[in-house]
């Protein structure tokens, strides 16, 4: 078995993975996956994810986490290959999605109980959907 490097981005190797897997002398397996053939796969694993929460067991869930985020990025590589987006891209949203949702962190609002902290977390989603609507 090829021994991965670590790397200060190891992202970046598990993006490079299936790049290799989807190109044309890829896995035949991998490259007939759609986002729905997917669907069962990322279910699953995040249900496996919630088993090593309920077992408590930190070596299981690591390798369950793990198994979740090959389906993130395999979704991802499969969106770079039609042109709708990459692996950064999500990236990006998240962050600022989660810095725009904790302006008690990151700005100046003010929340010091977590009941607040969720009172600001909807006030602002539901200002986030009337944008996007």
């Amino acid at each position: 078995m090829q021994q991965v490097s670590s790397s200060r981005y190891p992202l970046d190797e598990l993006v490079a993975v299936f790049r290799r897997l989807l190109g044309p002398e890829g896995c035949p397996w991998d490259r007939q996956q759609t986002h729905e053939t997917l669907k069962p796969y990322l279910i699953e694993e995040a249900n496996e994810v919630l088993a090593a929460i309920d077992e408590n067991d930190m070596a299981h869930l690591q390798e369950e986490l793990g198994d979740v985020l090959m389906q993130i990025v395999f979704h991802c590589a499969l969106a770079e290959e039609r042109g709708d987006f990459d692996i950064n891209d999500v990236i990006a949203g998240i962050t600022e999605k989660m810095i725009r949702r904790h302006p008690h962190v990151f700005g100046d609002a003010k929340a010091d109980s977590p009941e607040e902290v969720l009172r600001l977390w909807q006030q602002i989603k539901k200002e986030e959907r009337a944008d996007n609507s």
